[in-house]
């Protein structure tokens, strides 16, 4: 390990848990967090118990029930509450961002990305907890009700229960958390035990802002470290002091947690094995440029990640061409060095899952145009195959790796099938210079979202997010979280009683 890239971490303390408004230690024992980059202790966290959780939820409860103060904050306190703590990020935005890199293998360039990310999903709650409002209703739509007009208001319905992966610890998190405070609702976290050491500096900059005792919202938020973290994860699930479960990560959890959640207002954002369609009147240069960003930023590891591209004959061969050669000149190394383009995999394990994939899918027919080498920990250079069948595991799961197919089809109409097959549907690109060939794929692609002329790992943290069929369930996005957050309710108004 290069010391001096490292030299303000190596020497960390222990991070304790945050549980209702408090540092804790949990059981007394800790545990490490290493850094994929080499495998390298980086720190240690506190080792958490399901008594914490439960701690964590009987407080939250209270607060949100009992504490009149908490319930009574108006948007302006909310507003001042979110806008702390978007300034304390902004002091700490470089810490965050060499954190991030640590823990996850992300690139520093991407890290500090997904830190201005996380300021403008906190810019965007401080507002929207300012404007989120209901509507007028007419209801003398009949003679009955002369008279009558209805209004609508959406309440905080209590603690949010917010579960989140490796890939994204900040931005991810925070699509649950800011939206969670804009409207008044307690949250409890528990990040992925791969990368808790960005939730916990989050709760430094909450503890900042709403840790005084006499702060009406102290309390009201939790990271949990737990020894078992699937044991926490479904007591998040079924305890209904926490009537909201927002779960980013493996479709395979996420749906077990909603068969566990029973009347839960529960959010999902699962996997994907998303696909790009790129039609003949396509610039295939500038296009290249962009599908090998979308397939292999983050090494791969984002779920909105280009893993199809879809590519029209007359054009394949030279769309292939320069693909494998924009590819080649991708810089693997060092996260923390600022000219590297992909940092390692999260662990040496994902590093063999995604490889096996690859083996498997050359055993039954795949060429590979670009093999992907290993090296250091827990890197993978960016593997590139053609002559996939659907049936194949590289085309009908998430390699969550720098793993790409490329096919060529003859018809728009093939290109959408392609696209749609699957049990997944989270985001699709379509790149084509006709807007007739770009609303059939809106009409047509059972996604999420269809991205005309950008590639499906495009996302910007205003916009309505979310999966269809094995992708997810409900909607992210600050509006849209709101939503799911909160319940809508009606004061019907008669005018002339």
């Amino acid at each position: 390990m290069d010391r001096a890239l490292y030299t303000d971490f190596m020497d960390s303390p222990v991070f304790q848990q945050y549980v209702s408004g408090s540092w804790h230690q949990g059981n007394g024992e800790t545990r490490p967090v290493v850094t994929p980059q080499t495998g390298e202790t980086i720190a240690g966290v506190a080792v958490g118990t399901l008594a914490d959780a439960q701690t964590a939820l009987a407080e939250s409860y209270r607060i949100f029930t009992d504490r009149e103060e908490f319930r009574s904050q108006s948007a302006a306190d909310r507003y001042v509450i979110l806008r702390g703590i978007e300034a304390g990020l902004v002091a700490r935005r470089e810490e965050f961002a060499r954190g991030i890199t640590l823990e996850s293998g992300k690139t520093i360039r991407d890290a500090r990305g997904e830190v201005d990310r996380g300021l403008l999903v906190l810019s965007l709650a401080a507002e929207e907890a300012r404007r989120f409002g209901g509507d007028v209703l007419p209801l003398d739509i009949n003679e009955a009700s002369r008279g009558r007009i209805g209004l609508t208001r959406r309440f905080p319905v209590g603690t949010v229960a917010a579960l989140t992966p490796f890939n994204f610890p900040l931005n991810l998190l925070l699509h649950k958390v800011a939206p969670a405070i804009a409207v008044g609702n307690p949250v409890i976290v528990k990040p992925s035990e791969r990368t808790p050491l960005t939730a916990l500096r989050l709760a430094e900059l909450v503890h900042s802002v709403c840790g005084d005792t006499n702060h009406p919202s102290q309390g009201a938020f939790s990271v949990l470290t737990p020894r078992e973290p699937k044991a926490v994860a479904e007591l998040l699930a079924t305890d209904p002091r926490a009537p909201v479960l927002s779960f980013t990560g493996s479709d395979t959890v996420g749906w077990h947690l909603k068969s566990l959640a029973n009347k839960k207002r529960v959010t999902l954002e699962l996997g994907g094995n998303a696909a790009v369609i790129v039609c003949g009147d396509a610039d295939v240069y500038q296009i290249v440029r962009r599908c090998v960003w979308g397939a292999f930023a983050n090494a791969g590891q984002v779920c909105i990640s280009v893993q199809r591209i879809f590519v029209d004959r007359k054009i394949f061969d030279r769309f292939v061409e320069e693909f494998i050669h924009a590819t080649g000149r991708l810089v693997i190394g060092n996260p923390m060095n600022e000219d590297t383009d992909l940092g390692p995999m999260i662990t040496p394990q994902a590093r063999d899952n995604a490889l096996k994939l690859v083996e498997e899918a050359e055993s039954q027919g795949a060429t590979t145009l670009l093999r992907g080498e290993t090296s250091g920990y827990a890197h993978l250079s960016p593997t590139v195959l053609t002559d996939t069948k659907p049936e194949m595991r590289v085309r009908s799961t998430e390699a969550f790796a720098p793993l790409v197919c490329i096919e060529p089809f003859d018809s728009l109409a093939d290109a959408l099938a392609l696209a749609n097959e699957g049990r997944y549907g989270l985001q699709t690109g379509i790149f084509t210079q006709n807007i007739g060939q770009i609303f059939a794929a809106w009409n047509t692609l059972d996604v999420g979202a269809v991205i005309a002329n950008d590639v499906p790992q495009y996302r910007v943290d205003s916009m309505p997010y979310g999966g269809e069929r094995d992708s997810g369930f409900g909607r992210e996005g600050i509006r849209y979280a709101i939503e799911e957050m909160t319940a809508l309710r009606l004061l019907a108004l008669n005018l002339q009683p």
